[in-house]
């Protein structure tokens, strides 16, 4: 399968415009604050980007962040402009005509930022433990829709683990399925390569995470995709496929259901471009100056993270009040049509009141 993600990546699409499928191409509105951003990255860097969402989290000024399956670099471009000149920003693919475009454009991204921390290291994310980074060193790590593409997505996983520091997070977007997926598809080249056949059914995924010791994955948002090509979209049949972006905690003491400890924070509306709401997941939109209740797990990761100084904390763990009501196992993604205005982190702002009041804003998942 390396073989075959290499040639898809490498030789075969040029440019975005020659993918078959929306699975491996953002179609989401850009944000404001993230076109002055995008603005500064080389043409060529942007016109080969096969990402299917948006991997910049809040909070990475100075913080050292890692793109596996970073490409030709436009995410490592955007990262390195947010984490500034105290930060840094690596970049791991095992593309080498990928690798070529973004090295190529590495002084002119430094001259055009008038600061230099990037670096690109060629590398397996299967094999992070063979690559020149220290573990316990990442305060962030990302990945846009590659972790699908890999044959061994539990190494990947634990391999995250091993280099993130505490409280540090991994914050991803990739393509799942609504169940497993079958030989027929997983072995087709095409589809494999449109990051369709590698895709994991969700709550296998689920399982993977929490067996590398991310205990509580949270789903920040998702779309369902459609297969425009006719010959591909009758080779997968009823399977459903999701682009979603997910955030895992490194977090000792996190637990595996919504525990109610009668805690709550308070937002403090500190965060850049969100000053009325944070969104920490699909089911936390914490509005600005509200008592918000939070279960034992979200207590500790706004707790025992970077976002700490930005939330005053009510409560502590002394009484437990049993399970978060709403806590289940239900497909998480929405089936219909997306409407990325209903609930976008890059939009929250605007969206804030009502999301307030919809179930998907209850308190815990």
């Amino acid at each position: 399968m390396h073989n075959v993600v290499k040639d898809y990546y490498g030789k075969q699409l040029q440019s975005s415009a020659d993918l078959k499928t929306t699975a491996c191409c953002d179609t989401s509105a850009m944000p404001d604050w993230l076109k002055p951003l995008l603005a500064n990255i080389h043409p060529e860097v942007l016109s080969r980007y096969y990402g299917c969402g948006l991997v910049c989290p809040p909070l990475l000024e100075g913080c050292r962040v890692l793109d596996l399956g970073s490409g030709s670099g436009r995410d490592v471009y955007a990262l390195a402009q947010l984490v500034g000149a105290q930060g840094e920003v690596v970049g791991v693919d095992m593309t080498d005509e990928q690798l070529a475009v973004a090295e190529s454009h590495r002084e002119w991204h430094s001259e055009r930022f008038g600061f230099a921390n990037v670096r690109f290291i060629k590398g397996y994310i299967e094999k992070l433990h063979e690559l020149d980074l220290e573990p316990g060193s990442f305060d962030v790590i990302v990945s846009n829709c590659v972790v699908n593409l890999s044959p061994d997505k539990a190494a990947v996983l634990s391999g995250i683990h091993r280099l993130l520091k505490p409280g540090g997070e991994f914050y991803f977007s990739d393509v799942y399925a609504d169940r497993r997926v079958p030989d027929s598809v997983r072995d087709d080249s095409v589809l494999y390569g449109e990051c369709l056949g590698g895709a994991l059914y969700w709550n296998d995924f689920l399982s993977l995470a929490k067996g590398a010791g991310f205990a509580d994955p949270r789903l920040v948002e998702d779309r369902p995709l459609e297969v425009t090509d006719k010959s591909l979209a009758a080779q997968i049949g009823n399977l459903q496929f999701f682009s979603a972006t997910y955030r895992l905690f490194k977090l000792d003491g996190l637990e595996s259901a919504c525990e109610d400890y009668g805690q709550g924070v308070i937002y403090r509306g500190t965060i850049a471009h969100s000053p009325l709401c944070f969104v920490l997941d699909k089911h936390h939109a914490i509005e600005t100056g509200r008592i918000f209740p939070v279960c034992g797990n979200t207590w500790r990761m706004l707790q025992d993270s970077r976002f700490a100084e930005h939330f005053t904390f009510v409560g502590d763990f002394s009484q437990h009040f049993g399970l978060f009501e709403g806590c289940g196992s239900r497909l998480p993604f929405n089936r219909g049509t997306f409407d990325r205005g209903a609930f976008d982190r890059r939009t929250f702002d605007r969206a804030a009141a009502s999301e307030a009041t919809t179930p998907e804003s209850a308190p815990c998942c």
